[in-house]
């Protein structure tokens, strides 16, 4: 059969469900449903371009890819794709028609260093490298047994200290957003990331499908929040989407006091199983998810390709 590369569709909810469907089935340790797939296309801010394509063969969504520009960092000219393949229907071209569409779409919107996510095994790299993708940094999945793997002990707080939730400040979101802004801007990639748009905020993260409030733990200082942990869930799992601690309070441990809360919270709720992921060379956030009982389920690998 011929397969064929087009825009996802949001109005056709079939194209939602079956993005959301082969990105479950190609990283199964990632959260997706069709609503965080729809929301994304509609709430990414329009500098990005972003769009979704999926590869269609005799009807059935086989691929998808997500396109963009890097539209929150300070260095113009970056575009991302990542590409990802139904497992049971790869060595169809699917991909690389993908890649091919991908790229005319971000070259004429004036990228010229491309980055994409590819997973740590030979034949996912050798299809990179075919198409003249380098290999960078690594980030890894881990994952953890809720069910059957004890959870250290909650502790009281220190002196000054507070633990809340992410309902909290569903009022007034922006001192989350000033947390966000300041912790994303200091994590290990290749991409520099700065926040400055608290009504983009709003749109893109706050309002997420996948962020539950009620598990996202914030540790306040002095009533501001200084840690907190970001919880997502699909109604099935849990996953860490960002685990941070504003500079000046660093070394205290509030990240792992804030994690700590969410996780027993996510038990409570009856959540079986957490995911969360890490750039390898996060080793402090690392050491703290194995302290957890975390364990690497998979590795990916961030490629690029300058375009000349």
């Amino acid at each position: 059969m011929t397969v064929i590369v087009r825009d996802l569709r949001p109005e056709v909810r079939a194209d939602a469900e079956g993005f959301s469907r082969v990105r479950r089935l190609a990283l199964p340790f990632m959260l997706s449903t069709p609503e965080a797939v729809l929301h994304a296309l509609t709430h990414t801010p329009p500098q990005a371009h972003f769009t979704q394509l999926v590869a269609e063969e005799d009807g059935k969504i086989i691929g998808t890819a997500q396109v963009g520009l890097a539209h929150d960092s300070p260095e113009p000219g970056q575009g991302y794709l990542n590409i990802y393949v139904h497992p049971d229907r790869t060595r169809r071209g699917a991909g690389s028609l993908l890649v091919r569409t991908a790229e005319e779409r971000l070259a004429g919107l004036g990228a010229r260093k491309l980055f994409a996510w590819v997973l740590d095994e030979p034949h996912h790299r050798a299809f990179a490298e075919r198409h003249g993708y380098r290999a960078g940094r690594s980030a890894c999945f881990l994952r953890l047994d809720l069910a059957n793997v004890p959870l250290p002990p909650r502790e009281d707080p220190p002196p000054g200290v507070e633990l809340r939730t992410a309902a909290d400040f569903a009022d007034d979101p922006r001192p989350l957003f000033e947390l966000d802004a300041e912790t994303s801007s200091d994590e290990p990639s290749d991409i520099d990331t700065a926040f400055s748009d608290y009504g983009a905020w709003v749109e893109e993260y706050w309002k997420h499908p996948l962020l539950d409030r009620s598990l996202t733990s914030v540790a306040l200082v002095d009533g501001r929040p200084a840690a907190f942990s970001v919880a997502y869930t699909d109604g099935s799992r849990y996953g860490t989407a960002m685990t941070g601690t504003a500079r000046a309070h660093r070394g205290r441990g509030l990240a792992k006091l804030a994690k700590n809360d969410s996780l027993h919270r996510a038990r409570t709720a009856g959540y079986t199983e957490a995911f969360t992921g890490n750039d390898t060379g996060n080793t402090p956030m690392i050491a703290i998810n194995k302290w957890f009982g975390y364990e690497v389920c998979a590795t990916e690998v961030r490629y690029v390709r300058e375009l000349g």
